[in-house]
């Protein structure tokens, strides 16, 4: 089969719209570094430090409830272009910005760029990609992300290194953001890698199953003849996409809410929701903060960060690799297991660290290895299932539904988990992300099929017998 795909053009265009999620992952990640400046230089109480790091997830929440509608009347790539034009107007924004009103602002224009992107980047992976390597190349989307973090953190750590640094007294816009407020530097950073996204998605085509779906099969078919090379698998992919939507009679409302597919949306919500109770973005936006609460200082709390950045990239890469060899669920099931092993200890570590004498490098190793199981299962997992869960006809809606449960979660963790780590202690904290793995494998492994290897319309075909 390998010999009758261009392999190369598909990585290309996955690639390209896997650029949305390394801004996916800097704008969420970019944050954990500059919350000690922001919130001393504008004086922020913990509420408010919680409204700093969730205002952008408030932006992502809007981002989403318009991706999919945006993705279905729109098409895939103009979506993309628009969340392009968020990221830069966001980072250039927060650079600049006078006030700490003005810098919510442009964090929720971000957020809404992080919104559209995490419906619309996987999505379009999804239906450009062959059945037998969807999961890796969505999986490249995931990829991104982790990326993006590990970006964050590096330009974090770098900057404050040379804002440290530097003894020379100066004025000026450059002074006054990579030097005297050096959290506008981290933030403004993300301006480059916004534009060569915007730029690049101009040399992409559209999806040809959305061109299917509105009726423009020309151009379908000579995008998938560059996909498939053999016009015959071309004209049979063409013919099994239109054989499944001519059957999708009802409005796409009314579709939706048929009995099977209804479920799958549930049950996509579901895993969404829960998947930021478990800790993951807690260790994302307050890794330096938690790791200061275990006695290091701010510049070691980054280091470790960077080194939580790089584990989270090199096991998404491993993820990426036998995802479509062991599959979806085996995935989830090894690693959400792990997860609570890790929490458990990490939950041990500020129980007993200190009275026992523990290392703070226990606490890094239990990180490590909590982000090594996250990063194998429910990241990786995540965009590929809602990328391929839903039929082609409500695919954008679907996906939106979705996103805005993983965003209004992503959204209450990072509102919640300073209170929690102050109230709750960090110990009782992570013990509560452990508990809630629990319902997540339990419905991984009760309600949800094994997809890996099926093609998106075999898929649609389960859930509407469903």
């Amino acid at each position: 089969m390998k010999s009758t795909l261009n392999f190369g053009y598909m990585i290309f265009l996955s690639v390209v719209a896997a650029l949305g999620g390394f801004l996916f992952g800097y704008d969420t990640a970019v944050i954990s570094g500059t919350i000690a400046d922001v919130a001393t230089q504008f004086e922020l109480n913990t509420i408010e430090q919680g409204w700093y790091v969730g205002c952008a997830l408030v932006g992502s929440i809007v981002g989403v409830l318009f991706a999919g509608i945006l993705s279905d009347k729109l098409g895939r790539k103009n979506t993309m272009i628009l969340s392009a034009i968020l990221f830069s107007v966001s980072a250039i924004g927060c650079a600049i910005c006078a006030n700490f009103d003005q810098l919510v602002i442009y964090r929720i224009i971000g957020g809404m760029g992080i919104g559209v992107v995490s419906i619309v980047s996987p999505l379009y992976i999804s239906e450009v990609a062959v059945a037998q390597y969807r999961g890796r190349l969505v999986s490249l989307y995931q990829l991104a992300v982790t990326v993006g973090f590990l970006g964050a953190y590096l330009v974090n750590y770098r900057l404050l290194d040379i804002s440290l640094a530097s003894t020379e007294e100066g004025s000026g816009w450059m002074h006054l953001i990579f030097i005297d407020e050096v959290w506008r530097g981290m933030l403004g950073m993300e301006t480059i890698p916004a534009l060569l996204f915007f730029f690049i998605i101009f040399f992409i085509p559209e999806s040809p199953r959305w061109l299917i779906l509105k009726g423009r099969e020309t151009r379908a078919t000579n995008i998938l003849e560059r996909i498939y090379v053999s016009t015959k698998e071309a004209v049979s992919q063409l013919n099994e996409t239109k054989s499944v939507i001519s059957s999708e009679t009802k409005s796409e409302w009314a579709f939706l809410l048929k009995p099977g597919i209804f479920k799958a949306v549930l049950i996509g919500a579901s895993i969404a929701i829960l998947g930021q109770f478990m800790g993951v973005n807690a260790v994302l936006y307050y890794g330096p903060s938690i790791f200061e609460k275990a006695g290091l200082s701010g510049s070691d709390s980054l280091l470790y960060q960077v080194m939580v950045g790089l584990v989270n990239v090199l096991t998404t890469v491993l993820a990426l690799v036998i995802i479509d060899k062991v599959g979806r669920k085996k995935l989830v099931y090894y690693g959400v297991s792990g997860m609570i092993i890790s929490l458990i200890l990490i939950a041990a570590y500020f129980t007993f660290g200190e009275a026992w004498g523990i290392s703070s490098l226990f606490l890094l190793a239990f990180f490590l290895f909590y982000v090594f199981c996250c990063a194998v299962s429910i990241c990786a997992v995540i965009f590929v299932l809602l990328s391929e869960m839903y039929p082609t006809k409500v695919r954008g809606l679907a996906m939106s539904i979705a996103g805005l449960a993983l965003w209004i979660g992503t959204y209450l963790i990072g509102q919640l988990t300073p209170y929690l780590l102050e109230n709750l202690t960090p110990a009782g904290t992570f013990i509560l992300f452990a508990v809630m793995c629990v319902p997540y494998i339990l419905i991984v492994w009760k309600l949800i099929p094994e997809t890996t290897g099926k093609s998106l319309e075999e898929i649609e075909r389960y859930w509407v017998k469903k």
